[in-house]
């Protein structure tokens, strides 16, 4: 028997308690026993809560806010709660988060994320003030980390602000989508092509139309995203358990909220009834649902742009899309709309998505939701998943998208979208026959009433000035 391998083998552990008994935790981990058994109990997506910075950030914020607080309630002593502060500047920096190795998805309602960042604060603050990690009389996960609070107010306060931590980049890139829409607007302005209804030749439009339609509709959903954080703003901190605030000081909760405002940059406000701000998460249903809403108006236009891409000469072919790998591996020269396909398919994630939180937040029992880990899950994966496919489909796609414009005019002449601009001068009897005869015939629209003798050329000419045919839509629209 080797003792001098056991003693090394022993210094590379500590023991720690809980009320369930005593284990060991690896000497250098900042997490503890309670962080430890969670990860066991719940190793079931392999998506951790390292792997989403924005929450881990604002628990950190959170935390510190209460350390705050505390201190001046005179809860805190002075250097416990500057160790804690300092801690938590630093998970705030993006330190430590490999520490945060509990599972997304847990049992709880959230106890184990809090607990696992209370116990990495913990380790940290006593490393800070020289101690030994583990050595919880100075510095104890729950008596002082945790000071004044519970799982059930800290987690979903740390959830509404992770949430507008991460919408804010979402708006960002929402942005820039508009901008690249806007100058395709601007650069396809005078391109006249078909407008179509139900895949049927319709009216005449212009392609800048049919982008400037793309940028307005992600437009209305950048307002929709900017009115909902007014709601996530409202939070329950200093409810504690149930929203009574047991074990918090009557002023704990507007002292923490203000704090929090100062260190997040985000005007956060007391819930009216921090009883219902518990247990309800009906915030988190309406923002789900404006990511889904997103996610169906951005499919649509993928939708879109693959169809006016398709061929190039067997299909639509009034755009072509930037190539960016090759599209087949026995066609050869085939390239395919990969961009627009893989934005499509984080659309249909965050359609589903959607649904889980709907379930999820129909499960609330009385006081409490137990099952708000898999709506952050959820929404923050989805938040994730768009923001990354709007920046794709902006910097990848949309700013390469050339118009093919002759094209566009030789579908515009063989169509009989142009009959509907003559109505007007020729009668709907007249009209009729006209697009009967062309579609028989194969003779253009032009041809058939300038033999007819219905119009002059000069006629026809001004009814059918691109200004003319789509001078409406201009008009009322604003670059």
């Amino acid at each position: 028997m080797n003792l001098l391998a056991d003693r090394s083998q022993e210094t590379a552990w500590r023991v720690e308690h809980d009320l369930l008994g005593s284990r060991r935790v690896p000497a250098e981990a900042y997490y503890g026993i309670q962080t430890l058994r969670a990860k066991e109990n719940f190793d079931i997506t392999h998506m951790r809560l390292e792997h989403f910075p924005s929450l881990i950030r604002s628990i950190a914020m959170v935390k510190k806010a209460a350390a705050r607080a505390n201190a001046t309630l005179g809860g805190l002593q002075t250097p416990v709660a500057g160790a804690i502060q300092q801690a938590c500047d630093e998970i705030i920096d993006g330190q430590f988060h490999d520490q945060f190795i509990v599972d997304m998805v847990q049992g709880g309602a959230g106890t184990s994320t809090n607990m696992n960042a209370n116990e990495v604060i913990a380790n940290r603050s006593l490393e800070i003030l020289g101690e030994p990690r583990g050595n919880y009389k100075v510095v104890h996960p729950n008596n002082h980390v945790n000071l004044s609070q519970s799982t059930n107010d800290v987690y979903p306060t740390s959830i509404r602000l992770a949430i507008l931590i991460d919408c804010g980049s979402l708006i960002e890139e929402m942005k820039a989508l508009c901008c690249a829409l806007g100058t395709k607007a601007s650069e396809f302005a005078d391109v006249l092509k078909v407008g179509r209804t139900q895949l049927q030749d319709a009216v005449p439009m212009t392609l800048g139309q049919e982008f400037l339609a793309f940028r307005a509709t992600i437009l209305k959903d950048i307002d929709r995203f900017n009115e909902s954080a007014r709601y996530l703003e409202k939070v329950n901190l200093g409810g504690t358990a149930i929203g009574t605030g047991i074990n918090s000081a009557p002023s704990f909760g507007a002292k923490a909220v203000r704090e929090l405002s100062m260190i997040s940059g985000i005007e956060f406000g007391l819930s009216s009834n921090l009883i219902e701000a518990t247990s309800d998460t009906g915030d988190f249903v309406s923002f789900s649902g404006l990511l889904k809403r997103y996610a169906v108006k951005l499919s649509k236009i993928c939708n879109d742009l693959r169809l006016l891409s398709s061929g190039p000469a067997a299909g639509f072919g009034e755009i072509n899309l930037p190539a960016v790998q090759p599209g087949s591996s026995i066609m050869p020269g085939k390239v395919n709309p990969v961009i627009p396909e893989a934005v499509n398919q984080v659309a249909y994630q965050v359609i589903g998505n959607d649904l889980t939180v709907t379930f999820a937040a129909e499960a609330a029992q009385l006081q409490l939701n137990a099952m708000e880990p898999v709506i952050v899950l959820n929404i923050l994966q989805s938040t994730d998943m768009l923001l990354r496919a709007t920046g794709l489909l902006s910097r990848r796609c949309v700013s390469g998208i050339s118009a093919n414009r002759q094209g566009c005019k030789n579908m515009v002449d063989r169509s009989l979208c142009t009959v509907a601009a003559l109505n007007p001068h020729i009668g709907y009897d007249r009209a009729s026959h006209v697009a009967e005869e062309a579609r028989k015939s194969g003779r253009s629209v032009v041809e058939i009433v300038l033999d007819k003798r219905w119009m002059s050329a000069k006629q026809v000419e001004e009814a059918l000035e691109p200004e003319r045919l789509t001078r409406n839509l201009l008009s009322g629209a604003q670059m």
